[in-house]
């Protein structure tokens, strides 16, 4: 088994960001980013991943919340596709529809080396306490970005915004973890063209 770990570093004039993650982890996370809500759902990711996520993050809280879920989307996708390496012997592929209470979502994720997000779904309210409810979006389009990868996300149904982006966080975990599978019957990169 390859070593899957990486750590990503980024700082700028409104974030400092240190994040670590072993894809063949047992699932834990120890996140402080300052945004309560976004660690736990980052905490939701790693569980539902079977990641070990590690995450310091300092940002420009007093302007608000942006920047720094933007950027650690960054790092987490930046991390995800240097661990996953030349992705010989992966699934590629990933599908997971998850429900909570009223709420569902579904993700579809391919590690295609083609940054593309397709999100679909309108949130029942503008915030979830002091996290603004349009920077999910804007989380995964950072992720899928960095990750290089194909993700389509969509809010089947919700009532509730925190059921919401909750599922949104577990079904993308989910995806994640099958795509990251390696396939016993596969031996090369799982593309016609040889490299992903």
């Amino acid at each position: 088994m390859p070593d899957r770990t990486a750590t990503v570093q980024r700082e700028t004039r409104e974030t400092k960001i240190e994040l670590s993650i072993n894809l063949d982890g047992k699932g834990t996370c120890d996140a402080a980013s300052g945004i309560g809500f976004l660690d736990h759902m980052l905490e939701l990711f790693a569980r539902h991943a079977l990641c070990d996520v590690q995450l310091t993050a300092s940002g420009d809280l007093h302007v608000d919340a942006h920047h720094t879920t933007e950027d650690i989307g960054i790092c987490l996708g930046a991390a995800v596709a240097q661990a996953a390496g030349d992705k010989k012997g992966l699934r590629r592929f990933g599908f997971a529809s998850v429900p909570l209470d009223e709420a569902l979502a579904q993700a579809t994720i391919d590690l295609s080396g083609r940054p593309f997000l397709a999100f679909e779904g309108d949130m029942p309210t503008e915030r979830v306490g002091d996290f603004d409810s349009e920077l999910a979006e804007d989380f995964f389009q950072a992720f899928a970005t960095h990750a290089k990868a194909t993700l389509h996300l969509s809010v089947v149904r919700a009532r509730n915004t925190h059921h919401a982006i909750e599922c949104l966080f577990k079904a993308t975990a989910r995806a994640l973890r099958q795509a990251l599978e390696f396939d016993p019957r596969e031996t090369d990169v799982p593309s016609t063209k040889g490299v992903l």
